[in-house]
């Protein structure tokens, strides 16, 4: 039986973020010969709004904006599957930044911390 996917509720002080994949360096050689594949799996900041279960939300209408040291970097759309993909910004990551969601409507809902090292987030709850 599918799970239903809901709209996030607007405050859960129980949620969380968490990184789903943080960079791992290669000690063998990634050589165009032969090795394996240098090229990241998520090679642009991905990250995903899930329930504490890990059904994604239906996050259509929302966006988000990435912040570093309280400058705005940039912004993107959630897609309906709880998906947002931060174009401008490789993986992994650098830096650290901060997260902040917001509904169709402007309504701040999560502020998160996505640290340095990450190809991909998740916003749980």
């Amino acid at each position: 039986m599918a799970t239903k996917r809901v709209k996030p509720l607007l405050y859960n002080p129980a949620s969380t973020g968490r990184v789903i994949r943080k960079s791992v360096q290669k000690s063998c050689c990634n050589t165009p010969s032969g090795g394996s594949s240098s090229n990241p799996t998520f090679n642009r900041l991905t990250v995903v709004w899930v329930n504490r279960n890990g059904v994604p939300f239906d996050t259509t209408g929302f966006f988000a904006r990435l912040f570093r040291n309280g400058v705005l970097v940039s912004t993107a759309s959630f897609d309906s599957f709880g998906v947002v993909r931060f174009n401008n910004i490789g993986t992994p990551t650098n830096v650290s930044y901060t997260i902040r969601t917001f509904n169709a409507n402007g309504v701040l809902f999560r502020t998160r911390t996505i640290p340095r090292g990450v190809a991909a987030y998740a916003i749980i709850g």
